[in-house]
């Protein structure tokens, strides 16, 4: 059944969109940076929905672990609703895991059960509860228990090394959740085929037959919200989870906007905001280095990038990158508005 903030989501015009929980990408900073450049029709700044990064249910549920992990679950009103995304293999830990979540007033619980790191798996944990359907239920069982008024959903592959919708959907269905992402890749496949997209329709189907309202999210190489919504309409998901496209165009969600009408100063100086938003709100808290991926998607496309992407790579605070890009837009020798 559809509960909480999930059923205003669901009266939205489909489909809905909805930013991946990316780890060491998708942090506050950048969702904040997001927030405020993207603006998606009449909803408001952003996404339709944010995730946090993932975050995992076992540190949560050590006082010790919690202490460390709690910067990974930071936002700000400007980001709701938004989800927090936790992983574990261990029902007594998810449930203490999801009571803190509650407890930090988030909107919702995402439980991941899709991702391939294999530290992650050794611990039973994301990918690897698609080979064990009945702990994956408990586990989302624990997550209602720690959150009672919090709404609860999954998100995961189409199997394991094979597709294995018909084995597996169905057991997640059955569970009292309110939405399920379908990353449309086995756990093997990873990224490094194309999504298939009509499993995710199969998915749809197996969702309408089932007589549950479940809100069913696709996620595999959306490139844009136009690309979104030809993918929505022809598979029947509600909704659509955008990932990697993410990466240097905090204006994705921007209806109105298209990359190439963003001038490479505005792109550079967003980054140097990006960057010293990073330093304020996470700086004492994690490495300088997480911003360095973000400075090969934005400085990329146009005459020099190379060279400044060199420059940035070697840079080790926000005054730095500040400078080099000032020196960079004084210099360069072609429009850059």
């Amino acid at each position: 059944m559809i509960k909480g903030f999930w059923k205003k989501i669901g009266n939205l015009d489909r489909p809905f969109f909805a930013l991946a929980p990316l780890a060491d990408v998708t942090d506050a900073t950048f969702r904040q940076i997001i927030a405020k450049y993207s603006r998606h029709g009449e909803r408001g700044g952003g996404p339709d929905v944010f995730w946090t990064e993932f975050v995992s249910a076992d540190g949560l549920a050590s006082s010790k672990g919690r202490e460390k992990l709690l910067i990974n679950l930071r936002y700000s009103e400007k980001e709701r609703p938004i989800v927090a995304q936790l992983f574990g293999a261990w029902p007594e830990n998810m449930r203490e895991a999801a009571k803190i979540a509650d407890d930090l007033g988030f909107d919702g619980i995402d439980i991941n059960m899709g991702c391939p790191d294999r530290a992650i798996e050794k611990q039973g944990a994301g990918a690897a509860l698609i080979k064990n359907p009945k702990l994956a239920g408990e586990i989302i069982q624990a997550a209602i228990k720690g959150a009672p008024n919090l709404p609860v959903s999954v998100k995961t592959r189409i199997g394991y090394n094979k597709d294995e919708i018909d084995l597996w959907i169905p057991e997640l269905i059955k569970q009292d959740i309110s939405a399920l992402t379908i990353h449309a890749r086995t756990r093997k496949e990873l990224s490094k085929v194309p999504a298939k997209w009509e499993k995710v329709g199969k998915v749809a189907e197996l969702i309408k037959n089932s007589g549950k309202e479940i809100l069913l999210i696709g996620n595999g190489d959306v490139r844009d919200l136009n690309d979104g919504i030809i993918k929505a309409q022809e598979s029947g998901a509600d909704g659509i989870m955008i990932g990697r496209a993410i990466f240097g165009n905090p204006w994705l969600f921007d209806a109105g906007k298209k990359m190439e009408d963003i001038s490479i100063k505005e792109k550079l100086l967003v980054m140097v905001e990006h960057t010293k938003l990073f330093e304020k709100l996470l700086g004492r808290k994690k490495n300088f280095a997480i911003m360095k991926k973000h400075y090969k998607a934005y400085a990329s496309g146009f005459d020099g990038a190379k060279e400044l992407r060199i420059k940035l790579m070697e840079a080790i605070n926000g005054k730095e990158v500040g400078g080099i890009v000032s020196d960079f837009l004084k210099s360069a020798k072609f429009d850059i508005n």
